[in-house]
């Protein structure tokens, strides 16, 4: 059990920071006025902890990893977004969205064999194209129209909402088909340690990805603490709604595009 908080801990640290803007402003309208901060005070001192634990652990093993070679990062990369499906698959249905179900049931079964586990994105060269954003039980309830709830900075967790939070713990709770086939051991195949690697691996994955971002966000803003606020709560409404309004982070297929430094 411990091992299965300290891992959550860590990969939703990290999926804290997809909110993150290269001009460190908002693309989107201001729609959020409506979620309380109900515990600002507590947000702020708990967001400063968060950007101190970053400043000395997190960003310089991210930025490590950013000086591994291509063939490797971009390999990681294809096997972390296949492993994603197991989790985006489920709340396609719930979403009542079938056909990019398909679509993704597809990417996962050729991507786990041909593919080796995922490394090699064989179902995009097959015309099953990644178009599709990743999703969650947060996700899903904000498409049922639960509202977010009061905005939460949560230690190491990093931002959320009540709604999230929620949706959060219904992975941790039996939702996430890799920690039953892992922790669980419904499968003689994998470790629970296999399950531990993959959750820390995603966040430095994103988090490698997204140095440049987040260092340009803290940048211009005036109050970093409200920007990371505002940006979070839209890129959540963003993804609900499957916007493709701007709100810039890397994903899994963009590493050719990014420069080690």
């Amino acid at each position: 059990m411990r091992k299965l908080i300290a891992s959550l801990l860590i990969s939703l640290f990290f999926a804290s920071f997809s909110f993150a803007d290269t001009d460190g402003e908002n693309s989107l309208s201001n729609k959020n006025s409506e979620v309380k901060d109900c515990f600002e005070s507590v947000n702020r001192a708990t967001f400063a902890f968060n950007q101190g634990l970053d400043n000395a652990i997190f960003e310089p093993v991210a930025k490590g990893y950013r000086k591994l070679p291509s063939p490797i990062r971009i390999g990681t990369s294809n096997f972390l977004s296949n492993l994603s499906n197991l989790i985006t698959i489920p709340n396609n249905i719930l979403q009542g969205d079938i056909k990019t179900a398909g679509i993704n049931t597809a990417r996962l079964t050729v991507n786990s064999t041909i593919g080796i586990l995922g490394i090699f994105d064989v179902a995009a060269q097959m015309g099953f194209v990644k178009d599709y954003q990743k999703e969650d039980y947060g996700q899903t309830l904000g498409s049922w129209g639960v509202g977010e709830g009061c905005y939460l900075v949560l230690p190491i967790f990093g931002p959320s909402t009540v709604r999230d939070l929620t949706g959060s713990l219904t992975s941790a709770i039996g939702g996430d088909p890799w920690y039953n086939i892992t922790v669980r051991k419904d499968t003689q195949y994998f470790e629970e340690s296999d399950y531990y690697y993959s959750r820390g691996g995603d966040g430095i994955n994103f988090r490698a990805k997204n140095i440049d971002s987040f260092e340009n966000l803290e940048k211009n803003s005036m109050d970093f603490y409200a920007s990371v606020r505002s940006l979070y709560l839209q890129d959540r409404r963003k993804k609900i709604m499957n916007s493709n309004e701007v709100v810039d982070t890397q994903d899994d297929s963009d590493w050719e595009e990014i420069t080690s430094n």
